[in-house]
């Protein structure tokens, strides 16, 4: 089967060295630089609320009007996680360095073949963390500065749901999804040093801490023709799922099968079948240094 071959491939989060720490990408100078001249609607400035369960609240918030420089005070001084995204095409020259080091990763794994990747810069302040979620991708993190604690867990059914997989895919919820404290009986537990890089599994799901310090990371996400087919195949499902039926899960499916699943999802996608709901997500304050977790509240009238 299409999806059990391409997901074997990496069998265990693995750690590997890179070159992208001795090329200046992470100074203050640099970011706060990046910062000033990033596209606006390429932010993604998120921080998370957390039960004594583990359970997360996600609010949001608006880039703003600081300089780079503040900007960074505040991602420095809170307790803030931020995404920017499309580094492929806003930061060529850190997307040229990281191609080349997941090249060398890419040629550990035999049969490995990513046809499309994209990035995002990840700036988290020291006491940042980020909830059990999972990506619909292959996801390589390059470390830059800091110390990041990432948790890996199982990619089965009893840690993550084909129901929740779909619902993520066709954007009917964040990438967040269920989490039992349980589970963390079953995590590989990897702390990651500047200059080291992180591969796991294909669709593990993971959360992440900073441990007491300011980080800044590259992820790069890609997707194989794997990848791509049992995306399209859950998004079917989850269409045919809002529609009342019982699809059969992608995990039992033959390849034609999942063929014809992810073909029906590129007309379904045409159409409008399933309308976001993550699109337009409330944000409720902008990064400001020197506030409770670097986050003011936000002017109604600026949301």
């Amino acid at each position: 089967m299409i999806q059990l071959k391409t997901e074997a491939m990496i069998a265990q989060a693995r750690v590997f060295d890179h070159p992208l720490c001795d090329m200046g990408f992470a100074t203050d100078e640099a970011l706060a630089e990046l910062l000033d001249r990033y596209p606006e609607d390429l932010f993604d400035i998120n921080l998370y609320d957390f039960d004594d369960e583990g359970q997360a609240r996600l609010r949001t918030g608006v880039r703003g009007r600081a300089s780079g420089e503040a900007l960074l005070e505040a991602i420095k001084q809170g307790r803030l996680w931020v995404n920017m995204r499309d580094v492929q095409i806003v930061h060529p020259e850190l997307w040229a360095a990281a191609e080349a080091a997941f090249a060398q990763i890419e040629a550990s794994f035999p049969g490995l073949r990513a046809v499309k990747k994209a990035g995002q810069l990840i700036l988290s302040s020291p006491a940042a963390r980020v909830p059990y979620h999972f990506d619909a991708a292959g996801v390589t993190l390059f470390h830059l500065r800091g110390k990041k604690r990432v948790f890996v867990y199982p990619a089965d059914e009893a840690h993550l749901s084909e129901r929740s997989m779909e619902a993520v895919v066709a954007r009917q919820t964040t990438e967040e999804v269920p989490y039992l404290r349980r589970f963390e009986d079953d995590a590989r537990v990897i702390d990651l040093e500047p200059g080291q890089a992180l591969i796991w599994p294909l669709y593990a799901p993971h959360r992440v801490e900073n441990l007491d310090r300011f980080c800044v990371s590259l992820s790069m996400d890609f997707q194989t023709w794997g990848t791509r087919l049992r995306n399209g195949a859950l998004y079917t499902n989850a269409v045919l799922r809002s529609r009342g039926a019982l699809p059969r899960p992608t995990t039992a499916m033959s390849s034609p099968e999942m063929l014809a699943r992810w073909a029906a999802s590129l007309a379904l996608k045409r159409t409008g079948a399933l309308k976001s709901r993550i699109r337009d997500i409330p944000r409720d304050f902008e990064p400001v240094a020197g506030v409770r977790d670097g986050a003011a509240a936000l002017d109604a009238s600026k949301a």
